[in-house]
């Protein structure tokens, strides 16, 4: 909005638009401004009583809501409101623009009923007003998105023909949707609706795009009749039994999605698709009798993932695919070099999760992405296609050293060779690919140093080589690396001081350099912010000495702040690859997947630190895990960590400390105690791997030993202290102190929330209840 001057007629102002005759402001496209505020009933917007066009979408009005004064546009024909976060309900004077034609409310919207309810901690929802549908002229409308709306389909015939996109319906399919005979796309895609597909909806004389997929549909198909439809998606659902003949004459379909279901596919039925680009049979059956069928020449996106089918000869009319995924599909020894001569047309080759032994030759002209993951190559490293982008060979029995030819992908945007065999040393050239944003390597048996050759202009994100024999020292030239997020050097053998000038990366969220060779003082330079975004560093098991370093901890902004809505680091293709690394927590290495963004993690376990801890660590409020066991560390532990309102996990072990830890800690902290979880929780992606200790057993083992322990403890009450502490010690030494310790840590538990709540009732301050330190 630089160019509003009101020196100057508003028409000539971008995002504004008059009528050339009358001089009045028709439209108004002010989407993605960064706009702010409110829009209230007394906003001056609402004198432009001749527009037409009214576009809002992508700004932040988190404090309005959308005012009724939007119905007195009697002009407007399109308006869009979406992803500009506007709360409240649905007006019902919307209805009042009768020559609107297209409405759009997607996005960050949180609409409420005036009995709105909560949905637990989430946002309210509300109540879609049903005289929007009976618009008499409206052909679009969006509702999709980021928040909850219930309400009814009107039962009477609709008049306009609506798009409908995340509408949260429950319950079966609604029968007043067959009568919208000038509908052309319906969009019902992630509802809770379920029973069976009407076959009736398939049959709608205008419709010809039908999305229905990731509901609760289940049952078979119907026969139908349609002429008009070119795209059906049913993907992530529950049905089942065969497809219908009726299927043949979707002549005009071009886009055909059934993944995720149960069908018993008979790939004969698409022989006759002649206009079929995208074939989606995910995750279902094709009958092993068919696998000589025809399928339609026009094919380029062909989907087989998992599909219950062994032999490739049915693609061989398939001769024009761009992109074919054969993942998980238990395909073994290798290519037939018939399938690469067909393929030489394809961009996307996805044939990861397989039994492969061997892929020589990757013999295709132009191919941008190429996954072979979770296979059981073996032998050297297969050379792609220079055009090749995402490279994807983790996860296999590669042995020899990384060709040199690997340097004239010059495209590469992600090169991932992680778990392999792969030894001798990294490619220097490798540096040198600017277009590169992830490198992994992690798990090989690479060796010599790392290559110095990263220049000005380096696109790199993420740069993973933990677990292999690298040497000497940390590259300088790192730091012209300035999109580096991730860095994990760990499980090397790597010397030299600590690298302060990485403190220079704007956006570096994750260090890693545990388990080398690094000895001295840890140091800051004279860099005003120094890792302002960092929320991950691992410096354990080295040989760090001094103090520990305060001045680096007043620099970790990140660390100091909890912000909820940092964002997830996003890559090209990111649907194919996740940051992960390996903390140290409990006694116990969990893998972080995905969600490196949210941890945020301190360990400088096993080192030679020495002298007190710093007051300035209670400081950092957002960490989850701190860890500083195994050190020279003295005197007391500040009282600031009572303010450590996150931490899950604080290890204080194997130092030489005194005094006592601040109850405070603890009575705030429901996550510090106790053991961690022993399963992972929902879409978090955090696995428990068991490395220093052993893992948490089953609920039986738990019981067993917990009532044998009870039993001991008994017979100690009955026949003396020290025979029942002996028949204890005996069970221990046989079973698994784990869950003595468990139970100890209980016990503790109910014991210091006992004297929490003896202390308020006695009016003691938290500050006077001090726990000793163990």
């Amino acid at each position: 909005m630089s160019s509003w001057n009101m020196s100057r007629d508003c028409c000539s102002w971008d995002g504004v638009i008059c009528d050339e005759m009358t001089g009045h402001v028709i439209e108004l496209d002010l989407s993605c401004n960064n706009l702010a505020g409110t829009i209230d009933s007394n906003s001056s917007l609402f004198q432009l009583s001749h527009l037409q066009r009214l576009d809002l979408s992508l700004n932040n009005f988190s404090n309005s809501h959308i005012s009724p004064e939007f119905g007195k546009f009697s002009s407007l024909t399109h308006l869009d409101l979406s992803d500009s976060n506007f709360s409240g309900q649905i007006p019902f004077e919307i209805s009042h623009i009768s020559k609107l034609q297209s409405l759009h409310l997607y996005g960050r919207l949180r609409l409420i009923a005036h009995d709105f309810k909560l949905l637990g901690d989430t946002a309210l929802y509300g109540i879609i007003p049903e005289t929007i549908f009976h618009l008499p002229n409206l052909e679009t409308l969006h509702l999709w998105e980021n928040f909850q709306l219930s309400g009814y389909f009107p039962k009477t015939k609709w008049n306009s023909s609506t798009s409908l996109q995340k509408l949260q319906l429950k319950g079966l399919f609604p029968e007043s949707l067959l009568k919208l005979t000038r509908i052309e796309d319906l969009y019902l895609q992630y509802n809770s609706l379920n029973g069976t597909i009407p076959s009736g909806i398939f049959s709608l004389p205008s419709l010809s795009r039908l999305v229905l997929s990731n509901n609760h549909f289940s049952g078979q198909f119907e026969d139908f009749n349609s002429n008009s439809l070119i795209l059906i998606d049913l993907s992530n659902n529950q049905l089942q039994g065969h497809l219908p003949n009726s299927i043949q004459n979707l002549v005009n379909l071009t886009d055909l999605d059934l993944s995720f279901n149960n069908f018993h596919v008979d790939a004969n039925l698409f022989s006759d698709l002649k206009q079929v680009s995208y074939l989606s049979l995910s995750y279902n059956t094709i009958d092993e009798k068919e696998v000589n069928s025809t399928l339609p020449e026009s094919l380029k996106y062909l989907l087989l993932a998992a599909c219950e089918v062994k032999e490739l000869e049915f693609l061989r009319s398939a001769k024009q695919l761009s992109n074919l995924d054969l993942s998980n599909k238990k395909l073994q020894g290798r290519i037939p070099d018939w399938a690469w001569s067909n393929w030489m047309s394809l961009i996307t080759l996805n044939i990861s999760h397989n039994m492969l032994t061997s892929v020589d030759t990757i013999p295709l002209q132009i191919v941008y992405t190429i996954d072979l993951r979770s296979n059981l190559l073996q032998g050297s490293l297969p050379i792609p296609p220079n055009s090749t982008t995402f490279f994807f060979i983790s996860y296999n029995y590669l042995s020899e050293e990384i060709p040199s030819d690997i340097c004239n992908l010059t495209s590469l945007v992600m090169l991932d060779l992680a778990r392999n065999n792969l030894r001798g040393e990294i490619p220097p050239c490798l540096g040198k690919i600017t277009a590169l944003q992830v490198l992994d390597m992690r798990h090989n048996n690479l060796s010599g140093n790392i290559p110095t050759t990263f220049s000005n202009g380096s696109s790199l994100s993420n740069l993973n080589l933990h677990g292999n024999k690298l040497e000497r020292k940390i590259p300088q030239s790192l730091a012209n690396c300035k999109n580096l997020q991730l860095l994990d050097l760990g499980n090397n053998n790597l010397s030299g001081t600590f690298p302060v000038w990485l403190g220079a990366l704007p956006d570096l969220l994750v260090l890693s350099l545990r388990s080398n060779k690094l000895r001295g003082p840890i140091r800051t330079s004279r860099i005003e912010n120094m890792f302002p975004e960092l929320r991950i560093i691992d410096l354990s098991y080295n040989a760090f000495s001094g103090n520990l370093p305060s001045s680096l901890f007043q620099h970790l902004k990140a660390m100091r702040t909890i912000d909820p809505s940092m964002g997830a680091p996003r890559y090209h293709g990111d649907t194919y690859y996740e940051d992960s690394i390996t903390v140290a927590t409990k006694g116990f290495y969990r893998e972080i997947v995905r969600i490196l963004y949210l941890y945020t993690v301190i360990d400088l376990s096993s080192n030679k630190f020495r002298g007190q801890i710093p007051r300035i660590m209670g400081d950092l409020i957002a960490v989850h895990i701190m860890n500083l066991s195994h050190n020279g560390l003295q005197g007391h532990t500040p009282s600031s960590f009572g303010d450590l309102s996150s931490v899950e996990s604080l290890d204080l072990s194997g130092n030489q400390l005194s005094g006592e830890l601040h109850n405070w800690l603890l009575l705030r902290n429901d996550g510090l105690r106790g053991f961690p979880i022993s399963k992972s929780c929902g879409d978090a992606r955090v696995l428990d791997t068991n490395d220093t200790l052993s893992g948490l057993d089953d609920e039986e083992s738990n019981s067993d030993f917990q009532s044998d322990f009870w039993k001991g403890a008994l017979m100690g009450y009955g026949s003396g202290l020290c025979i029942g502490l002996s028949i204890i010690h005996f069970m221990i030494s046989t079973g698994k102190p784990i869950w003595l310790a468990r139970i100890i840590i209980e016990m503790e538990h109910k014991l210091i929330m006992g004297r929490r709540t003896s202390s308020e009732g006695k009016g003691i301050t938290e500050e006077e209840t001090l726990i000793t330190s163990r």
